[in-house]
C-alpha cells in the first residue's frame, strides 16, 4: 500500500479513521478503513460514499483522493483535515460558542458546500458539527457522505431513519419519506444556532421528544401547514397535541445580530416548503450587508477568539459575558416555553375533541 498509518483518529460503527502519510510524496492524508463483513461484503454506505464523492469536487467538500480495495480491506483516502466543527468549538469557543465573525464565515462555507450538493442533485442527509471538517487555513468542508443520496424527479421516496436526531427536520421526525433538500437546510439552521450559543438547539431523547422540543420553540403549526404536510406525506401518523406558541428568536439569541436571527428564522421553518434554499441563503443580507464581499475562510489560529496579539482582556471578558448570556437566555426561554406548554396541556385535556392534531412517526 502506498500509505502509512500514523495514528488512530477515531472509530465508528462502519469505519476506523487514521492519520496517514503517502509513501509517494509524504503528504499527510486521512485513511478511512471500512469494516467489511465476511457474509455481507462491502457496506452500502461505503459504496454510496465512494460513488458520490468521486463526482462532488468543490472547495467546501472534503476531497477523496484514492480508493484501495482488496479481498480483506477497503480503504478510502481523503485529504487531511485538522479537526471537526465540534472539536473546534470546544477548543476555540467560549463555552463552545464562537464569535460572530467565525459563525458568519463557517455558515457561508457550509451553505456553499450544501448548495453545490443540491445543484448536483445530492442530499447529504447527515449534516452535524462532527461531519463538518476544518483545516489549519480555516476552510470548512462537508464530510461523511455515507447517508447521502441522489434525488430526482419525480420525488424519490427515502427512509426516514436519517440525520442524527438533534439535527433532524420535523417533517422527517413525523415520518415523511418524500423529503428533499429542505432537510439539509434544517440541519444547517441547527448548526448555526449551536455555533452562536455553544449548545445544541434541540436535544430530544427520541423522535417524539425531539419533535416536542421543536414545538416548544417554533410553536404548533397552523391547520393549513398541517394539511399540506399530510397531503405531501400520507404515511405520517396522527396524534393529539396541545397548541404551543412560538418563542421569539430575539429572546433565545439576545447577542446575535438581527440579520443572523432573520436567517435562522428562514432556515428553521417548520414547513419544509417554506425553508430558504442554500443558494438563496448565500444571498441573504447576513452575508452581503456587513461587507462588500463574502466572508473569507477564518483560520483557527487567526480567529478573533485567539486575541493574544491584537485583542484586549476587556473585550475578551465582554465576549464571554455575552456568550454566557446567550446560553442562559436560550435555557430560560425553553424553560418558560415548557411551563406554558404544561399549563396548555392541562387545559387541552378538557377539550381534546377540539384539540389540534399533530403527526409523528415512530420513536427512534
Amino acid at each position: 500500500m502506498n500509505y502509512v498509518q500514523l495514528e488512530k483518529l477515531g472509530e465508528g460503527t462502519y469505519a476506523t479513521v487514521y492519520k496517514g502519510r503517502s509513501r509517494l510524496n509524504n503528504e499527510i492524508v486521512a485513511l478511512k478503513e471500512i469494516h467489511l463483513d465476511a457474509e455481507e461484503g462491502t457496506p452500502s454506505t461505503a459504496i454510496r460514499e465512494i460513488s458520490l464523492m468521486k463526482e462532488l469536487r468543490h472547495t467546501n467538500i472534503v476531497r477523496l483522493y484514492d480508493v484501495i480495495h482488496t479481498e480483506s480491506k477497503l480503504m478510502l483516502v481523503f485529504e487531511f483535515m485538522a479537526q471537526d466543527l465540534k472539536k473546534y468549538m470546544d477548543i476555540h469557543g467560549k463555552r463552545g460558542a464562537l464569535d460572530p465573525t467565525t459563525v458568519r464565515s463557517f455558515m457561508f462555507q457550509l451553505l456553499k458546500g450544501t448548495a453545490f450538493c443540491h445543484e448536483n442533485r445530492v442530499l447529504h442527509r447527515d449534516l452535524k458539527p462532527q461531519n463538518l471538517l476544518i483545516n489549519k487555513r480555516g476552510e470548512l468542508k462537508l464530510a461523511d457522505f455515507g447517508l447521502a443520496r441522489a434525488f430526482g424527479i419525480p420525488v424519490n421516496t427515502f427512509s426516514n431513519e436519517v440525520v442524527t436526531l438533534w439535527y433532524r427536520a420535523p417533517d422527517v421526525l413525523m415520518g415523511s419519506r418524500t423529503y428533499s433538500t429542505s432537510i439539509d437546510i434544517w440541519s444547517a439552521g441547527c448548526i448555526m444556532a449551536e455555533m452562536i450559543t455553544g449548545v445544541p438547539l434541540f436535544r430530544g431523547r427520541d423522535n417524539n421528544d425531539q419533535l416536542t422540543q421543536i414545538l416548544k420553540v417554533l410553536g404548533t403549526p397552523d391547520d393549513a401547514t398541517m394539511k399540506r404536510l399530510v397531503n405531501d406525506s400520507p404515511e405520517i401518523q396522527i396524534r393529539p397535541f396541545p397548541r404551543l406558541f412560538k418563542v421569539p428568536f430575539q429572546q433565545m439569541f439576545p447577542t446575535a445580530h438581527p440579520l443572523a436571527i432573520d436567517l435562522l428564522e428562514k432556515l428553521l421553518k417548520f414547513d419544509p416548503t417554506q425553508r430558504i434554499s442554500a443558494d438563496e441563503a448565500l444571498r441573504h443580507p447576513y452575508f452581503t450587508t456587513s461587507a462588500a464581499v463574502a466572508p473569507q475562510p477564518h483560520a483557527g489560529t487567526g480567529s478573533s477568539l485567539n486575541m493574544g496579539n491584537g485583542g484586549s482582556a476587556a473585550l475578551q471578558a465582554q465576549q464571554q459575558q455575552q456568550q454566557r448570556a446567550a446560553v442562559q437566555a436560550q435555557q430560560a426561554a425553553q424553560q418558560q416555553a415548557a411551563a406554558v406548554a404544561h399549563q396548555q396541556a392541562l387545559a387541552a385535556q378538557q377539550q381534546q375533541q377540539q384539540g389540534v392534531y399533530m403527526q409523528t412517526g415512530p420513536s427512534a
